[in-house]
């Protein structure tokens, strides 16, 4: 069996015993008309009125669409949004296009033009979400005594719409909805608590799974309460090409993307295995060992207890930004990991992942790594085994592990045991 396993900008060729199972998604056809499918779902939405009835007399709107770290093909779906809008009597002057930047930095210029075009840029009123400005949020809730704090331009809306993407989420299931919300616009003591050790410890195979997820349970909870009247999601394939809309009832329309997805994302297997081999999927997925998270805790879901990993990663960027650099080089093992940031006290931005990949490490008993981005120093200090011939390990590691499955695309394809 052969398999190509993405790697930065390059793929690599293996070639694996018969007995391999290859998990493969299943081929996403685009639209044949992806505007008129945008078009379909504001008039025909899943489980609501048509946006242009539920949008008459209502004085302002704010529409939350994501950032740049996420592929939403905006300059699809907001012109013909922007233009119910209008024709459903809302003033251009009261509409609000808020960015969900959760914790990432704003979206300005050049970059902003290229996400929603220059025409919406100049003509609508678009604002940056910042998760640390107090004066602009508004506390709306507590879970588990913690302060749940929302973006105050939505919260004070008068017609309140999301849209964004439907995808394997390793923590919420799926994004999509809710995830717009929390921890889109949120205030960083909320996403302390969202991303914090003791939820995170909670989420184990949370990939594509909204049943007994307390992510996805608290998302929706602070959604209800803030209130929502419309989604507009979309669904992509991995050549970015829109496969499906989604428009209406934050639940009902969301599940029935959440479907489309599975159908094409989801691999059951039988049982546990032995090896995984995986990718990080790819530039620009794998710039960062940051990212590599997603693919190890996807390969952690199939692998039974002590087997191993072999992950290919560019991390052409190398470990990350500077705050997961310092986790990373400062916590040999899970042990050490855990003993620090189990306190909440410790909490710093981008331990989630962290704890991600550490959970792996301790789950399994090596953890194989090809990245000519990381130095071998790095890969070691977290107990990591820098290999340098793909091939060469595989062939090795493949004598004593009988049940092997390999992800070539990574984190695009979701395994799941049965039962």
């Amino acid at each position: 069996m052969k398999a190509d396993l993405l790697c930065g900008r390059q793929t690599l060729a293996v070639e694996l015993p018969e007995r391999a199972v290859l998990l493969e998604s299943s081929a996403a056809e685009a639209l044949a008309d992806p505007g008129e499918a945008v078009v379909d779902a504001l008039r025909n939405p899943i489980g609501s009125k048509p946006l242009r009835e539920i949008a008459m007399g209502r004085k302002n709107a704010c529409i939350v669409i994501s950032d740049i770290t996420r592929p939403v093909p905006n300059r699809l779906i907001l012109p013909p949004l922007l233009q119910t809008l209008e024709e459903s009597g809302i003033r251009r002057q009261d509409i609000t296009i808020l960015i969900a930047t959760g914790m990432h930095r704003p979206n300005l210029g050049d970059e902003l033009a290229g996400m929603v075009g220059r025409e919406i840029m100049e003509n609508y009123t678009i604002v940056n979400h910042y998760c640390d400005k107090e004066e602009e949020l508004r506390e709306l809730t507590r879970i588990d005594g913690a302060p749940i704090e929302i973006n105050s331009r939505y919260l004070d809306a008068d017609l309140k719409i999301l849209t964004g993407l439907i995808e394997p989420h390793f923590y919420a299931g799926f994004s999509g909805s809710r995830k717009s919300i929390l921890p889109g616009i949120s205030s960083f003591e909320t996403m302390k608590f969202m991303h914090s050790y003791k939820v995170i410890d909670q989420l184990r195979g949370a990939n594509c799974r909204l049943e007994n997820n307390i992510f996805h349970d608290y998302a929706m909870e602070v959604t209800e309460q803030a209130g929502i009247d419309f989604i507009l999601n979309v669904v992509i394939n991995q050549d970015r090409q829109p496969t499906g809309i989604f428009g209406g009832h934050y639940e009902a329309a969301h599940r029935a993307g959440c479907e489309m997805v599975k159908s094409h994302a989801v691999v059951d297997l039988e049982e546990k295995m032995d090896l995984v081999i995986t990718s990080a999927g790819g530039y620009p997925l794998d710039a960062t060992f940051y990212q590599v998270s997603k693919c190890l805790i996807s390969a952690m879901d199939i692998l039974r207890p002590g087997g191993s990993i072999l992950v290919t990663c560019g991390c052409e960027e190398g470990l990350g930004s500077e705050g997961f650099c310092t986790i990373m080089r400062s916590n040999p093992t899970p042990e050490d990991f855990d003993r620090h940031h189990a306190d909440p006290e410790n909490f710093v931005i981008d331990q989630w992942c962290a704890q991600n990949i550490y959970q792996a490490l301790g789950y399994s008993g090596r953890v194989y790594i090809y990245s000519p981005g990381l130095s071998g120093q790095d890969v070691e200090r977290f107990q990591g085994v820098k290999i340098d011939d793909v091939q060469k390990t595989i062939d090795g590691l493949v004598q004593n592990h009988e049940k092997i499955a390999v992800a070539a695309d990574g984190p695009y394809v979701i395994g799941k045991v049965r039962g």
